[in-house]
């Protein structure tokens, strides 16, 4: 019997242990959890965030910045000087995936805007005629329509006038446009693809870009989890307003917060597209070294302008990997802490005109760990699969 009583008293000491450790990592855990999320209420940021958008909390902007909130894609809209139909769908995608619009007929649009690989070419620098390799990575078109200004220096005005560049660029496609028509000319079916969308005799350089602008305005980003999060503001069915407002995750909900207030991104990545179409200098001008680029001065010409790159929308960001008009950043935990750090800070030389000047915009944010991983499950937030464009008949 006492045997039997010690016995039992052993197992209950043990089992107690046992529970205790256990306790302790619970407790452990749990006081992990609240360091790293210094005690953020995520039932207030959700009902902070539920109201209608005008009266969310205040977003953290610059006077100098033209605020617009962030909000849903609007409905592509062709101009009139270049409207859409079936049939110049049908040209576009053709031309965009077609070879023959390069020299070596080998290269063509979607060599390097791949919708598997987020309307990008998943590489540092694309490479093109000859296996050249350009300065700046090959950025995405999806919601290319909405853009007011083209390539990573705004040197093109409009996206007719974009289509034809990459063509007659001698490291890109390398061809010229007379030569191009003429090879089109000798094909028949691009013959009946031109009359059917543009009439007779309608085949040429003018034509050939709006076709192409026309198929790539159609390349639109799906929904992503904070588009449904937005829908679920004005839902009047409760169950798809319950499950629209669940997919935004409490870390991506105080990614949002954040990206809006403490971390600043607001002030260059606003409103539906996640862009203020403007141009600034973060300090990665490399300026006198081995990758140097002096981005938006190459087009104006003005010392103000060295080093100022066009502010890239964040929709579907993490789909276009690496990042940056160079290509070089591979983490974006990484690039975050260049913000966090204020930007890459520059040294003005008062004798040199050129001296690049990082922008003033870039502030030191003092984001902790848990802070840059709540930004990026916002912008995985803001990043569905990739847009998908039917295959004409």
């Amino acid at each position: 019997m006492l045997r039997c009583v010690v016995v039992n008293l052993c197992c209950t000491i043990a089992l107690t242990l046992l529970v205790s450790e256990a306790d302790a990592l619970s407790l452990t855990i749990s006081e992990a959890e609240v360091e790293a999320y210094q005690g953020v209420d995520f039932q207030a940021l959700r009902k902070a965030y539920s109201k209608p958008r005008t009266l969310w909390p205040k977003a953290h902007v610059d006077e100098s910045v033209d605020f617009v909130e962030l909000g849903l894609l609007p409905p592509i809209q062709h101009p009139a000087e270049s409207p859409y139909s079936d049939a110049v769908y049908k040209l576009g995608y053709t031309l965009f995936n077609d070879g023959k619009l390069s020299a070596s007929g080998q290269i063509a649009c979607a060599s390097c805007h791949d919708p598997d690989l987020g309307w990008g070419d998943g590489k540092r620098v694309s490479f093109g005629h000859d296996r050249q390799t350009g300065l700046r990575n090959a950025p995405t078109i999806e919601n290319v329509g909405f853009l007011k200004a083209f390539f990573w220096d705004g040197r093109a005005a409009s996206l007719e006038q974009q289509a034809l560049m990459p063509i007659q660029d001698p490291v890109e496609m390398a061809f010229n446009l007379e030569d191009l028509v003429e090879r089109l000319a000798g094909d028949a079916s691009y013959v009946t693809l031109f009359e059917n969308a543009y009439g007779e005799n309608s085949l040429s350089a003018t034509n050939i870009a709006k076709a192409l602008a026309s198929f790539q305005r159609t390349i639109k980003s799906r929904k992503s989890d904070f588009d449904y999060f937005l829908m679920s503001l004005s839902e009047n069915d409760t169950a798809k307003q319950q499950r629209y407002s669940r997919k935004l995750s409490d870390d991506a909900l105080w990614g949002l917060d954040l990206f809006r207030r403490k971390a600043r991104c607001v002030n260059c990545h606003h409103g539906p597209r996640f862009t203020d179409d403007n141009f600034h200098n973060l300090g990665l001008t490399w300026y006198k070294r081995e990758y140097e680029d002096l981005g938006r001065y190459n087009v104006t010409g003005d010392p103000k302008d060295v080093g100022k790159f066009k502010t890239p929308s964040l929709r579907g960001v993490m789909n276009t990997k690496p990042w940056m008009h160079n290509g070089l950043f591979s983490s974006m935990e990484g690039i975050l802490n260049i913000y966090n750090n204020g930007g890459v800070p520059t040294q003005p030389d008062e004798d040199d005109p050129l001296s690049p000047i990082t922008s003033s915009l870039l502030q030191k944010l003092d984001l902790s760990d848990a802070e840059i991983n709540a930004l990026v499950a916002f912008l995985e937030a803001i990043t569905a699969p990739p847009a998908r464009v039917p295959k004409p008949e």
